[in-house]
């Protein structure tokens, strides 16, 4: 997750400087905007796709429209809101992780079953059109706009395997960000553990 830096420029006596300026452990750690993520913008992406997919291609009141459009939107929510979370609690921000980790992963078995009920191939992660998926996704920023002519042209079995493939990028990000997430809990604690500090180190300024 992307950190925004101090701009460096500070009076020379100091009176314009944070209150966090002179603590070597900040309570609110900095965060970047979950935007700038590339594992929400994937997500976002497999979330549009996905609601055209289901709408497009599986019968009227079929239950799984449902259940594939909102574990698409869980994918993409809970990592929206554990960046969110996450300046005041990285317990909360690792565990939503967590929940959008394991909705894309009940919707990357819904694509699978919809290929294999129906005897559709299921692409080779080392395929021609796995490969250019995959190298499609490497760009930056991520959106819908990347993928929407093949999605609107293809037929279902490909762009079934188009959502396939990003839900692997996507879950290959955050199983990133969690490990990520889980060094930085051990490393600083939770919001506690950083008041604690910040307290200590309040009172031993103020003994010095």
């Amino acid at each position: 997750m992307s950190t925004n830096g101090k701009n460096g420029k500070h009076a020379s006596n100091g009176e314009n400087e944070s209150p966090d300026s002179h603590n070597s452990h900040p309570i609110l750690p900095p965060r970047g905007d979950y935007q700038t993520l590339l594992s929400f913008q994937k997500a976002e992406v497999v979330y549009d796709i996905t609601f055209r997919f289901a709408h497009k291609y599986l019968s009227r009141g079929d239950r799984t429209v449902d259940q594939m459009i909102q574990s698409a939107r869980s994918g993409k929510k809970n990592i929206l809101e554990g960046s969110k979370a996450a300046l005041t609690s990285k317990e909360t921000e690792i565990k939503l992780t967590n929940v959008a980790r394991a909705s894309l992963e009940e919707l990357l078995d819904d694509y699978l079953d919809y290929l294999r009920v129906r005897d559709l191939p299921i692409w080779e992660p080392d395929s021609k059109e796995a490969l250019f998926v995959r190298k499609l996704g490497r760009k930056e920023p991520q959106t819908y706009e990347m993928y929407r002519e093949f999605v609107e042209t293809r037929p279902p079995e490909t762009v079934a395997n188009i959502a396939i493939c990003l839900i692997h990028q996507t879950n290959y990000l955050i199983d990133q960000q969690l490990r990520r997430l889980e060094q930085d809990f051990l490393k600083e604690g939770g919001l506690r553990e950083r008041m604690t500090r910040a307290r200590i180190e309040y009172r031993n300024r103020g003994r010095s």
